[in-house]
C-alpha cells in the first residue's frame, strides 16, 4: 500500500512540476500575434485582445484573456464583444509548439448583426478581377483547431436595414465538433419584444461536413413559451422535434423543413415545408394538424377579460400596424392545409381541407372545406394585394349551418336561429369582423329551415290585437316569445353595414309572411315591413270573422334596437278595411247577380268611388 501511495504522490509531483515548468517556459502572450493573424488571414475580421494573457491550471490547462472583440473590415462598431475569454487548449501539442484550442469559453458576450457590425468596403476600393484566385494558404508551422464552443450569459442583437432591432438574451450555448464536422448543440435563451417574452432551449445535432455550401439540422428536443401583452393569461408553450436542411443553390439559397411534431398548447402540426429564395421566393407548405385551437392561441375581437394578462393592453405598435403584404408580392406559394378539428371563435369545425396557391400578391383559396355541426361550409375566394388597396373576395357556401354559432361566433344577437344555407359573393378590403360589420359589400341568398324569429311571437302579436279590438274572438294563452316557420328565404345585399332584405318570404302551419326591410349592422338597429296572414289559431264565436282573418294579410312594421323591438300593428284600421271590403264584396256580388235592375249602375259607381 505504501508503494501505490509513493508513486501515485511521484506521478503527482511529477505533472505539477511540469505543468509549472510549461507555465514558466510557454508564455502565452506568445500566442497573441499568431491568433491574431489566423483570424485574419481565414475569415478578414479583426481579433482585438486586451490586457495580458495568463495561464489557468485548473480543473483543465486554459488561457485567459481580458476583454476581447472580433471586427469585420471597416465596420463600426465589432460583431462580436465579451468581458473575458477562455480558451481550454491541449497539454501535449504544446511540447511540439502547437497550439490545440478544445474549447472556446465566452462569457457576457454581445453579438451584434447589424448594419454597423458589418463588413463595409469603400467605393474607391479597386475591383479584383472575376478569374483571381485567393493565393494559398501559407503555412507557419502552427495549427488552430477548436472543438468546443461554450456561450455563457450572452446577448445576441439582430438588425436589418431600415427594420427595428431585436435583442436575444441570456444565450447559452454549448457546441462540441468532432473531426468529421459534427457538431451536438445545446442552447437556451430569451427575446423579448414589445413587451412579450420568448423563452425557448433546444438540443439538436449538426452536419457541417459540406458547410457553408450546406447544413443539415436535426432538432431532437425544443420546448419554449410565449408570454407577455395582448397573449393569453397562460401565454403559448409547446415542445417541437424537427430536420432542417439549408442549401446554398448557387445564389438561389434553399431550406426545408420536416416537422416531426410540433405543439403550441393543445394544437399539433406535423408535415413539410421547403422555401428557394431568388428574384422570386418559391413556398411550398404541407401541414396537418390533429387538432388546431385557434381560440387558445390568439386574441381576437372576441376575446375580452379574464383570459387576457390584467393591466397589460396589446402593444400600441401593434396595435395600429397595418398588415405587410410586401411577403405576398414576391412570393409563389402553394400552401395545403389539413386538421382533424379546429377551433375558431368558438365554432367547432371538423375535416377541414385548406389549398392556397399566391402568384406575386394574386392568393387564391382554391379550397377550404369542413364540417360545421351537422352542415358543411365551403369558403372559396381570393385575396388580391397586387395594387396599394387590397382586395378580398369570397364566395361563401353554407349548408345546413346552425345560424344561432355563427351570430354568437361574431358577437351578434341570436336575434334569428335555424339551419342556415347561403350562397353568396363578399368583397371588401380588410380581415376582420370590424371590417365586415363597417366596409364589406356583396349579395347573398339565404334560407332558413326550422326558423325561429326571437323576440316576438308574430301570431300571437295579431291574434291578442283583434281580441283586444273586437268581440267574438278569443286567443289561448300563449307565453312563447318566438315566431317559428318551417321555412325562411330571402335576397341579402351588403353595403357598409347596411343589409337590405328583398323577396323575404316564409311559412309554417300556422302563418306565412312575406317583407322587405332593411338590418344595419354598426348601429344594431332593423326596420323591417311584414305582410302576415294567420292561417289557424284562432277561436271564438264570430265564425264569419275568423274567416276573413285567416285569409287577410295583415301589415306588420317591427323595427328599433335588437335588444329591445318596437312594432306597429294598426288592428282598428286593419278590422275595418277588412269588414268594409267584405261588404263591398258582398254588395258587388250582389250587383252582379241584378245587373238589369234600375240604379244599379248608379251604386257600382258609388262603391267604386268608396
Amino acid at each position: 500500500m505504501k508503494r501505490l501511495l509513493t508513486t501515485l504522490m511521484i506521478l503527482l509531483v511529477v505533472i505539477v512540476a511540469g505543468l509549472s515548468a510549461l507555465i514558466l517556459l510557454v508564455n502565452p502572450n506568445d500566442f497573441r500575434a499568431y491568433m491574431v493573424q489566423q483570424v485574419e488571414e481565414r475569415s478578414g475580421y479583426q481579433l482585438k485582445l486586451e490586457g495580458p494573457l495568463r495561464w489557468h491550471v485548473w480543473p483543465q490547462l486554459s488561457i485567459l484573456s481580458g476583454r476581447m472583440s472580433l471586427t469585420a473590415p471597416g465596420a463600426s462598431q465589432p460583431v462580436v464583444s465579451a468581458e473575458n475569454m477562455r480558451l481550454d487548449v491541449a497539454l501535449m501539442p504544446l511540447l511540439s509548439h502547437q497550439l490545440r484550442v478544445n474549447q472556446v469559453m465566452i462569457k457576457d458576450a454581445v453579438v451584434q448583426l447589424t448594419p454597423q457590425s458589418q463588413k463595409q468596403t469603400s467605393a474607391n476600393a479597386p475591383v479584383a478581377p472575376k478569374d483571381n484566385q485567393p493565393a494559398p494558404h501559407r503555412s507557419h508551422g502552427w495549427s488552430f483547431d477548436i472543438g468546443k464552443l461554450q456561450v455563457v450569459d450572452s446577448v445576441l442583437v439582430l438588425q436589418r436595414p431600415d427594420e427595428e432591432q431585436i435583442t436575444v438574451r441570456n444565450i447559452n450555448l454549448d457546441m462540441q465538433q468532432d473531426a468529421n464536422k459534427q457538431a451536438q448543440i445545446e442552447l437556451s435563451s430569451q427575446i423579448n419584444r414589445d413587451q412579450r417574452d420568448l423563452s425557448f432551449s433546444l438540443e439538436a445535432s449538426l452536419d457541417l461536413s459540406d458547410y457553408p455550401n450546406q447544413l443539415n439540422a436535426q432538432v431532437s428536443s425544443l420546448s419554449y413559451q410565449y408570454q407577455g401583452a395582448g397573449l393569453l393569461a397562460e401565454g403559448i408553450k409547446g415542445t417541437g422535434e424537427f430536420q432542417l436542411h439549408w442549401k446554398d443553390g448557387q445564389g438561389a439559397p434553399e431550406l426545408s423543413l420536416s416537422v416531426a411534431q410540433f405543439s403550441a398548447n393543445d394544437s399539433d402540426l406535423q408535415g413539410d415545408v421547403s422555401y428557394t429564395q431568388g428574384e422570386t421566393a418559391d413556398l411550398v407548405v404541407n401541414l396537418h394538424a390533429r387538432k388546431l385551437n385557434i381560440d387558445n392561441l390568439l386574441i381576437n375581437d372576441k376575446g375580452k377579460g379574464p383570459d387576457i394578462v390584467a393591466n397589460q393592453p396589446r402593444p400600441v405598435v401593434a396595435e395600429h400596424q397595418e398588415p405587410d403584404y410586401q411577403g405576398l408580392r414576391t412570393t409563389n406559394a402553394v400552401i395545403n392545409l389539413s386538421a382533424d378539428s379546429l377551433r375558431w371563435r368558438g365554432l367547432n369545425l371538423t375535416g377541414l381541407q385548406t389549398q392556397l396557391t399566391n402568384h406575386q400578391g394574386l392568393l387564391t383559396i382554391e379550397q377550404l372545406n369542413g364540417t360545421l355541426g351537422s352542415g358543411t361550409l365551403s369558403l372559396p375566394g381570393s385575396l388580391d394585394v397586387r395594387n396599394s388597396v387590397p382586395e378580398y373576395r369570397f364566395q361563401p357556401q353554407l349548408k345546413n349551418i346552425d345560424m344561432g354559432t355563427i351570430l354568437g361566433a361574431f358577437d351578434y344577437p341570436q336575434v334569428v336561429n335555424g339551419r342556415l344555407s347561403l350562397t353568396g359573393n363578399l368583397t371588401g378590403h380588410d380581415l376582420s369582423a370590424a371590417a365586415f360589420r363597417n366596409q364589406w359589400q356583396g349579395d347573398a341568398k339565404i334560407s332558413l329551415n326550422q326558423a325561429r324569429l326571437e323576440g316576438m311571437n308574430f301570431q300571437q302579436l295579431i291574434q291578442q290585437a283583434v281580441s283586444r279590438s273586437t268581440d267574438g274572438i278569443s286567443i289561448l294563452n300563449n307565453y312563447d316569445n318566438t315566431t317559428a316557420l318551417d321555412s325562411l328565404s330571402t335576397q341579402a345585399r351588403l353595403n357598409n353595414g347596411n343589409v337590405t332584405l328583398n323577396a323575404l318570404s316564409g311559412q309554417s302551419s300556422m302563418l306565412s309572411l312575406t317583407g322587405s326591410g332593411n338590418v344595419n349592422l354598426v348601429r344594431e338597429v332593423c326596420d323591417m315591413e311584414f305582410h302576415i296572414r294567420v292561417n289557424g289559431g284562432w277561436q271564438g264565436s264570430n265564425n264569419k270573422l275568423i274567416s276573413l282573418l285567416e285569409s287577410a294579410s295583415i301589415p306588420l312594421r317591427v323595427y328599433g334596437p335588437w335588444q329591445q323591438l318596437s312594432y306597429s300593428l294598426p288592428i282598428e284600421q286593419i278590422l275595418r278595411n277588412l269588414l268594409q271590403n267584405n261588404v263591398k264584396q258582398r254588395v258587388s256580388q250582389w250587383l252582379d247577380n241584378n245587373v238589369e235592375r234600375r240604379g244599379v249602375n248608379d251604386i257600382k259607381q258609388l262603391l267604386d268611388g268608396l
